[in-house]
């Protein structure tokens, strides 16, 4: 059952364009997934269909009965509450009075809050967003849409809401940049792209062949194009032979191709590894502690470590262990209360942190790029800041737009950017894919396969950690760390975390299927190879037509003006008949049929063409 739609419809934020004549619906049961490049309209998207925003033109429907419920991005407390308290307001009515005070309760402890009577607006902004997605997900509601909810959630409590929204009976639209999440809970993913959406009925892994699929053809498709309009070109500039058969739909056909918008093809994109070298010396961790005063007990104790040239390292642990708090040790923005630190002189920390450093609004994208270096230098030779910046989603008129102009996403993706093009040969990520697109954190994953420096990385996004790192420091909570060989699932497998469960299974399968779908993707059939190949010698070239094709080629351009004749008379047909369902029907069937009839001409057309040119050659 249709719960909304929306026809046709058009958004803009200041000068740049967010959609133009999409389409979008959600139906019952659907769990839908958003992607998208950041500043695409992702979270726009969402707004509208919440009824927070509006659309600049198009239609929406929804019906009458169907409730909608909203998490944002960033939730707003204003008022001084408490966080049960919220909870309970936002979802008591007369249907579950009696049972929403335990359920949340019940929810709250299970985020991790044992004391509810703490003020929301006094929390940290990720304790925050847990108080807003408990009350979203109590809710009763049609249709649940989430913006980014697995940001600042650990890995344990991710997968919980894995398996509460696998089971979750209404219907869902999301943005998340969780590979794993959408690949598990998702049966719809819609991308959006250049301000049109596209919809693939499945999951991530789904969505990754489909869309290879998808694009592979409008590709052809062109392609296709292409080559006609190369001969319509000759044929229009031909001489009297052909001028009988340049009749109006000839010469429409012509404009229509000429006018079409080339498809620009998915690019790879990369980044050369740009760190500086690095000594033998780099980072000794002797045997630090750490006590904040509002906990009994050390958050980081008696830890020792050191860094290997090739060490790449992801940290994990539950939320308010300590992980940030030992990448501000090493980069020196706080003190051990006890033990030292000895950093080697060669060592150049590229820190990026949970929260984005000041950004000037008034400044350019390119301008702040500018600030740390003009000119950098690559394993492929010396880059210029706007290289870089292409390299990294920011094109030429983003470039020189102003940052205020920029969405949360592309921002993040900005300061990235800056921390990268410092030539940093240690390199501590703090939660890198909090805010970032797919597309980001893929160009991320290609540049950290050729980083040559030691790599830090704070992360709960299962799939980045499997895909970068090769070994992980382990917060218990209680301030021991320990050291482990092997990726995040290896762990999690190897001590038993989720070996059992079903989540864990579906998350060691995604793995390995998604990895899969990629390389089925970048896969290339070619079988005039493999017939070269069984052949062993070059085929024999043709020297002139057969008799056959020799009358095929003389009457061609005719049967080509008299189909395309055949296909203006239909379509005036059709416009008269919009009231006669079944003769409508009828035609529309029947001009597919010549439509069909016409490529074939048209296919025969230019390899009658082709052959008949090398003939002279």
């Amino acid at each position: 059952m249709n719960l909304l739609t929306i026809k046709n419809f058009s958004k803009s934020y200041t000068d740049k364009i967010l959609f133009d004549n999409a389409d979008f619906s959600i139906n019952s049961k659907e769990k839908i997934g958003i992607i998208g490049v950041n500043g695409t309209g992702k979270s726009t998207l969402l707004k509208i269909i919440a009824g927070i925003d509006t659309c600049d033109s198009g239609q929406l429907s929804k019906g009458n009965n169907v409730v909608i419920r909203y998490l944002p991005q960033t939730p707003d407390f204003t008022e001084a509450v408490s966080i049960y308290d919220y909870v309970i307001t936002a979802n008591s009515n007369e249907e579950n009075q009696w049972s929403i005070e335990g359920d949340a309760k019940a929810f709250l402890h299970r985020l991790g809050f044992d004391d509810t009577s703490l003020i929301v607006n006094t929390l940290s902004g990720g304790q925050r967003k847990k108080v807003a997605l408990a009350a979203a997900l109590l809710s009763s509601c049609d249709i649940l849409v989430l913006d980014e909810p697995t940001n600042h959630l650990d890995n344990d409590m991710t997968e919980y809401l894995e398996e509460y929204l696998n089971n979750y009976k209404g219907a869902l639209v999301m943005v998340t940049h969780d590979r794993y999440f959408l690949d598990k809970v998702c049966n719809r993913i819609v991308e959006i792209d250049k301000g049109k959406t596209y919809s693939y009925n499945a999951n991530y892994e789904g969505y990754l062949m489909l869309k290879a699929e998808r694009e592979n053809i409008a590709l052809a498709t062109q392609n296709k194009h292409q080559n006609i309009l190369r001969k319509e070109i000759a044929w229009m500039q031909r001489g009297a032979r052909a001028r009988s058969t340049k009749q109006k739909a000839h010469i429409q056909r012509y404009e229509k191709l000429a006018s079409e918008e080339l498809i620009k093809e998915t690019q790879s994109v990369t980044m050369s590894s740009i760190a500086s070298r690095l000594g033998n010396k780099t980072i000794e961790i002797n045997n630090i502690s750490k006590t904040w005063p509002e906990r009994e007990n050390p958050i980081i104790q008696d830890f020792s470590y050191n860094f290997l040239r090739t060490d790449r390292i992801g940290v994990v642990g539950p939320n308010g262990c300590g992980k940030t708090t030992l990448m501000k040790l090493i980069t020196g923005n706080i003190k051990p209360d006890k033990g030292y630190i000895d950093i080697g002189e060669t060592v150049r920390i590229g820190y990026f942190s949970q929260e984005n450093e000041s950004l000037d609004p008034n400044m350019k994208v390119l301008d702040y790029v500018k600030e740390t270096a003009e000119y950098i230098q690559t394993t492929e030779g010396l880059m210029s800041a706007s290289t870089m910046c292409e390299r990294f989603l920011f094109d030429g008129t983003l470039q020189h737009q102003r940052i205020e102009k920029l969405s949360g996403g592309e921002k993040r993706r900005l300061y990235l950017l800056k921390v990268l093009v410092s030539s940093p040969n240690v390199l501590i990520l703090d939660e890198p894919t909090n805010d970032l697109d797919i597309s980001t954190l893929c160009i991320l994953e290609d540049y950290l396969d050729s980083f040559q420096g030691i790599l830090i990385v704070v992360s709960h996004d299962r799939y980045f950690l499997d895909r970068v790192i090769r070994k992980l420091l382990v917060f218990d909570g209680k301030g021991a760390i320990s050291q482990f060989e092997g990726g995040y699932t290896d762990y999690y497998i190897t001590h038993g975390a989720f070996a059992n469960s079903a989540a864990g299974t579906t998350n060691d399968t995604t793995r390995s299927s998604s990895s899969k779908a990629q390389e089925t993707i970048s896969l290339e059939d070619d079988p005039a190879a493999d017939q070269n190949k069984k052949k062993g010698r070059e085929p024999a070239i043709k020297k002139k037509f057969s008799f056959n094709e020799q009358r095929e080629y003389d009457t061609i351009e005719d049967d080509i003006a008299a189909k395309e004749s055949e296909i203006t008379q239909i379509e005036a047909d059709i416009n008269g008949s919009v009231s006669d369902f079944i003769k409508l029907n009828e035609l529309t069937e029947k001009k597919a049929k010549l439509d069909e009839e016409l490529d074939h001409l048209l296919d025969r057309y230019i390899y009658l063409t082709e052959l008949a040119e090398s003939f002279d050659r």
